[in-house]
């Protein structure tokens, strides 16, 4: 009986949530799966291919480049305008406090925009690149595939402010969260599924810190641990695993670390600290299949999120660059 009012608790929780947020995102959009089929066929083959030499090159390489893409949408749209450098008229996303000294990969976007020009010269945008690389990377590490829409247009500037206000910091709480999500349209479910892709990749001592030396919701023993590797001052580069136990594969070992107290960020806590979050937390312990399906779900509605198309913004020739 328990059991059964929980998962009806979880569902009328959603239902709920998509009323309050008024979610309504056309998942399709202007974006297609087939959208470079007959202007570049060979562009999902290539990107994949990249993909591969990248993470056998750097394993941790592809955690880096889905959290590229994350960063990339949560700022305008997803529009590649994390990739841009700074220029005489605007400064780059990248030295904002959410991807300064962390955010990484930007190498391995050059060498497929490389590849992706020989092949078909200024038609794959760098804001689609990322879209796909994420999947790709996401399947790489034994993770869901989903189909990627395509078409977007690269952005013709960067936006630092805005990558200071609205990317998801590891210091939110559970309200922070919901409300940097609700702010580019995404519902509740989306917030708990797409921290799942914390169960690949890493965080620097910096970030995870106040966690492990602040809060009472987590374990006494993994605390400790942590403590030894990363000090209360000084090591602030030092790297741990998102996910301790499977840094490296795509499951949902991430929110089974939850339920125990062991999320290494106190952004990841949030998710099963005796709040409207556990009952997806503990759904997607469970049941890793249920997972991968509302993930893939999930990054189909993160890439939507204001795309550019038609005529608006530009297929950049470098990724770093407007043209």
């Amino acid at each position: 009986m328990d059991l059964k009012l929980s998962k009806m608790a979880c569902g009328n929780l959603y239902l709920l949530l998509l009323i309050i947020f008024g979610l309504s995102l056309n998942v399709n959009g202007h974006l297609s799966p087939h959208f470079y089929s007959s202007t570049c066929p060979k562009a999902l083959s290539i990107v994949k291919q990249e993909i591969a030499k990248a993470i056998k090159n750097e394993a941790r390489v592809g955690a880096s480049l889905l959290r590229l893409h994350f960063h990339d949408c949560f700022v305008n749209g997803c529009d590649g305008s994390i990739l841009l450098d700074d220029t005489p008229t605007f400064k780059s996303e990248k030295s904002a406090n959410p991807n300064k000294n962390s955010a990484r990969g930007f190498g391995v976007v050059d060498n497929i925009k490389a590849s992706l020009e020989k092949a078909c010269p200024g038609v794959v945008s760098c804001a689609d690149i990322l879209a796909i690389a994420s999947h790709d990377a996401v399947v790489h590490y034994g993770g869901p595939t989903w189909k990627v829409r395509l078409g977007r247009r690269d952005s013709l500037t960067a936006n630092r402010s805005a990558a200071n206000a609205f990317i998801p910091q590891p210091k939110f709480n559970l309200g922070n969260l919901t409300s940097s999500f609700a702010a580019v349209g995404l519902s509740f479910k989306d917030m708990v599924v797409l921290s799942g892709a914390h169960t690949v990749g890493f965080a620097r001592c910096t970030s995870f810190r106040p966690h492990i030396y602040n809060d009472t919701n987590i374990d006494p023993a993994f605390a400790k641990s942590l403590q030894q590797k990363c000090p209360r001052k000084g090591s602030d580069n030092v790297l741990q695993p998102l996910d301790y136990q499977t840094r490296f594969r795509f499951d949902d070992k991430y929110y089974q670390n939850l339920l125990v107290k062991k999320g290494l960020l106190h952004s990841d806590q949030q998710l099963y600290n005796g709040n409207k979050a556990d009952c997806f937390t503990k759904k997607y312990a469970k049941n890793q299949g249920v997972f991968f399906k509302d993930f893939g779900k999930s990054m189909i509605r993160m890439g939507n999120i204001k795309p550019l198309t038609g005529s608006n913004g530009e297929i950049r020739h470098n990724c770093r660059k407007p043209n």
